[in-house]
């Protein structure tokens, strides 16, 4: 029998999906196909939407459903789908309409302006409307509530129960194992330079990069991919999933291996259950479990010799000029070489969570009034020379180079190293649940390794926590060591040295 009230949520939640996949759909036009002249107009369509969505969210009726619903609830997913509402809920209560339009308008603003730093290269062009989304999100973390930091409130929305606290222990262990291997390996994968003063063309490219959509099994009848500055993954719903890459007609490797990395993003999103896609179980429990899967389809299963031995001869017959005379094992050593980049969406394996360590330390001190926006520039460099080795040649090159403060998405970054870790984990369980393995990639057979995580990952959406999720699959919560094993393993072998030894286990 139909409960009324749970019947009166269900039908809000859909509405609020739908409002989503709206929302959705403006902000990938915005970033691809969007006419320069109409960013203000994008920027009132977006905070009118955004308004809409807040005021059908926190609605007194919706709060009055959702105990009833609460206290009738029985079965898991209801439980599980009504708990990833109330979380949701209670932090938009706390957030006036105001706030939710103003940062809105703000991140269309600060897109505008993030561009237009970039093509005059001058990081002034960007520090008003930074300023202006660093203080909106301040606002937003101490309505939110925080217990004195602020970058918890901030946090928290991405990676739901992580905390500073832990959060920033986690990373430094990171830097002091990370730190030792970089100075170890960077220059130790050798091997000729292939990609040095070749041409790839950039439609080849892009037609290959639809060709190993196909190979890898993403559904291009649910969804697209398209070009944009920054890669990334959007959409309005589960059978409408966009991915984006970009071409450097110099080097195959940023379409390439932007495309395997937003796959891993894009089937994570085609694969909810069908019964929860206009629920709020049709979503991930925390963007660090999200990249997981992004970056275990870019690194692991794409940086791999036995994913070469099978890919490699259709590249190179897309670039028989460039690629002729290239031998596999030559390619597979240029695609892992380890070499110190001030470009995170470049950076090898090894040193890409440094990247990482730099960037959170920097919002951790903005949002405890340490940093002022203006000076971020020279802070990044002195932590660029620190962290990485090596000091950019322009704020392009630097502080510039990322969109997500463009869009006020101070705590995100964080999630990328988290990924990193929980996809060595679930990498390491899957192999032990998968015997053949790498002998099936190496023939282009990726069905068990989609099926795999299909049944452990994508289905369950936002059922458990991520690291809940993670425990459930490989006995273990967030840890480095299956990380680190992984890389000492990988590249103890590609360099032929004895890298330093890993710390003990932690997380």
């Amino acid at each position: 029998m139909s409960e009324p009230s749970l019947d009166a949520l269900r039908a809000r939640m859909h509405e609020l999906k739908d409002l989503g996949g709206v929302l959705g759909l403006l902000t990938w036009d915005q970033e691809t196909y969007l006419p320069a002249k109409a960013g203000a107009a994008r920027a009132a369509q977006l905070a009118t939407l955004q308004g809409l969505y807040h005021q059908r969210l926190v609605a007194p009726e919706v709060g009055e459903w959702l105990e009833r619903a609460e206290r009738g609830a029985s079965d898991p997913d209801t439980r599980a789908m009504l708990k990833v509402f109330r979380r949701e809920r209670d932090h938009a209560v706390r957030v006036p309409e105001s706030l939710v339009r103003a940062l809105a308008e703000a991140q269309s603003a600060g897109l505008e302006a993030w561009r237009q730093a970039r093509s005059e290269r001058r990081f002034d062009r960007f520090t008003p409307a930074l300023t202006r989304l660093l203080e909106l999100r301040r606002e937003q973390a101490d309505a939110v509530g925080h217990g004195g930091e602020r970058y918890d409130a901030l946090l928290d929305h991405f990676e739901p129960e992580m905390t500073t606290a832990r959060l920033l222990p986690v990373l430094e262990r990171l830097r002091s194992a990370l730190v030792p291997l970089v100075d170890a390996l960077d220059g130790a994968v050798q091997g000729p330079p292939v990609f040095d003063g070749r041409a790839f063309e950039a439609e080849r490219q892009w037609q290959f990069t639809l060709q190993l959509l196909g190979l890898l099994g993403f559904d291009l009848e649910a969804g697209r991919q398209d070009r944009s500055i920054h890669p990334f993954t959007g959409g309005t719903h589960p059978t409408d999933v966009r991915l984006t890459t970009r071409i450097d007609a110099r080097n195959p490797s940023p379409a390439v291996f932007g495309t395997l990395h937003e796959f891993g993003h894009g089937l994570y999103e085609q694969g909810f259950a069908p019964e929860h896609h206009r629920t709020p179980l049709a979503s991930s429990p925390s963007m660090g479990l999200h990249e997981s899967q992004s970056r275990l389809w870019e690194n692991l299963v794409g940086r791999s010799l036995p994913f070469w031995g099978f890919l490699y001869p259709r590249l190179r017959a897309a670039f028989p000029e460039a690629l002729g005379g290239v031998e596999l094992e030559d390619f597979h050593r240029a695609v892992n070489r380890v070499q110190r980049s001030p470009i995170r969406v470049e950076a090898d394996e090894v040193t890409y969570n440094l990247h990482i360590v730099l960037r959170t330390s920097l919002e951790v001190r903005l949002l405890r009034d340490e940093l002022a926006v203006e000076d971020l520039p020279d802070a990044w460099n002195t932590e660029m020379e620190r962290t990485v080795g090596l000091r950019p040649r322009d704020d392009v090159e630097g502080v510039l180079q990322d969109i997500h403060w463009a869009h006020g998405e101070f705590g995100y970054f964080p999630t990328y190293a988290l990924g990193n870790l929980y996809a060595a984990s679930l990498m390491r369980a899957a192999e032990q649940a998968l015997p053949s393995l790498w002998e099936e990639v190496a023939r282009g057979e990726l069905g068990s390794l989609r099926t795999w995580l299909h049944t452990n990952v994508h289905q369950h959406g936002a059922r458990l926590p991520a690291e809940e999720r993670v425990q459930a699959i490989t006995g273990e919560g967030l840890t480095d060591a299956d990380f680190l094993a992984y890389l000492r393993a990988k590249y103890g072998a590609l360099s032929g040295r004895s890298l330093p030894a890993a710390p003990v286990p932690g997380a």
